[in-house]
C-alpha cells in the first residue's frame, strides 16, 4: 500500500468523523472548518521502539459546530505492535517529559491527572494505534469540543496502548516518540 492513499483515507475517515450527522455545513463561524497539518520525522527518545527514519503525519479538523476530529498515521515503528498517542500541552523537546502533560479539555486539578472522570478520551485526544507487518498504523479521534487560546503542542508516542482504570487512567507507559503539532 502506498503511503498517499493511505493518508488520503486517513485525512477524508476525520473530515467524516467531524461532519458525521450534521448536515451540510454553512459559512458560520460555528461551522467553518479550521485545517491543521503536521509531517515530520518523529523526534524518537527510544529508537529501540521508534528507529530513526520514523515518521508521523497528523491531521486535524476543528469547527465550533462539529468538535475537533484528529488522525495520525506513523511509519517506520515496530511491525505488528500496540502503541498509545496522545495530545500534549507543549511542542517536543529534547527529552518527552517536556512535552508536558496530556492536553484535557476540563483539567484535572490533580497532577499527575490518573482519575477516569478528566483522563479519557472524551476529555483527551487519544490516538491509540496497532501497526502492520511494515510498521505502519493509523488512529483517528473525534471530540465535541475545540480548542480555545490554551492549545495542544504535540502529539505523543507512548510505549502501549492507553490504561482506562481508576489510578492508571490515561497512562501508557514511557513517552518514545513525538512529533510538534500546531494546533
Amino acid at each position: 500500500m502506498r503511503p498517499v492513499p493511505v493518508l488520503a483515507l486517513v485525512l477524508s475517515t476525520a473530515a467524516l468523523a467531524l461532519t458525521s450527522g450534521a448536515g451540510p455545513a454553512t459559512a458560520s463561524p460555528e461551522s467553518r472548518v479550521h485545517v491543521i497539518t503536521a509531517k515530520s520525522g518523529l523526534t524518537s527518545y527510544k529508537p529501540e521502539l521508534a528507529p530513526p527514519g520514523s515518521r508521523a503525519h497528523v491531521f486535524g479538523l476543528t469547527s465550533k459546530a462539529f468538535g475537533t476530529s484528529t488522525a495520525v498515521l506513523v511509519t517506520g515503528l515496530l511491525p505488528n505492535r500496540g502503541y498509545g498517542a496522545h495530545a500534549h500541552t507543549k511542542p517536543c523537546g529534547a527529552t518527552g517529559d517536556l512535552a508536558g502533560p496530556h492536553y484535557q479539555n476540563i483539567e484535572d486539578p490533580v497532577k499527575p491527572s490518573v482519575d477516569p472522570a478528566y483522563a479519557n478520551p472524551r476529555n483527551e485526544i487519544w490516538l491509540d494505534l496497532t501497526t502492520d507487518a511494515t510498521g505502519r498504523g493509523a488512529a483517528v479521534s473525534k471530540v465535541d469540543w475545540t480548542f480555545t487560546t490554551r492549545r495542544a503542542g504535540s502529539i505523543v508516542i507512548h510505549e502501549h496502548h492507553t490504561h482506562t482504570d481508576p489510578g492508571h487512567a490515561g497512562t501508557a507507559g514511557a513517552r518514545i516518540a513525538c512529533v510538534t503539532v500546531d494546533f
